[in-house]
This record gives C-alpha cells, sequence and structure tokens, in this order.
C-alpha cells in the first residue's frame, strides 16, 4: 500500500469528530507545523475571512489529505 505524506501547508480534512475543540469530520484546515519529527501536526481551521478560529495538534489516523476525501 502507498502510504501518502502529509506535509508543511497541505490542505487536510478531519477524519474524527473532535467535539471538545467544535471540530467535526470533514472538517478542512492547513497543516502549519510538523510535530514530533512529523509523527503529528498541528493544524490551523479558519473562516471564510481567513481568521483562524482552531488551532490543534492531530495525529496522523486523525486527519486525510483534502486529495483523498
Amino acid at each position: 500500500m502507498n502510504k501518502i505524506r502529509i506535509g508543511l501547508l497541505d490542505v487536510v480534512a478531519l477524519t474524527v469528530d473532535l467535539p471538545e475543540y467544535n471540530l467535526y469530520r470533514g472538517q478542512v484546515g492547513t497543516v502549519v507545523g510538523l510535530l514530533a519529527g512529523g509523527a503529528a501536526f498541528e493544524v490551523e481551521f479558519s473562516d471564510r475571512s481567513g481568521r483562524t478560529y482552531e488551532s490543534v495538534g492531530l495525529c496522523p489516523e486523525q486527519i486525510s489529505l483534502k486529495s483523498d476525501i
């Protein structure tokens, strides 16, 4: 199986609900940081005006490249 690498500034979508952050499966964000040597990602979620409303560290299992969904 070919594993796609997620990188800085990639557009990703949540694959899980995160109600504690008011984020839900399918919401789209941008990878703004690589954590733990690329084992986790800081993902920023913004409104239509470009204002960030949440930035959260996520594991690869919690996100998918936008082109994959």
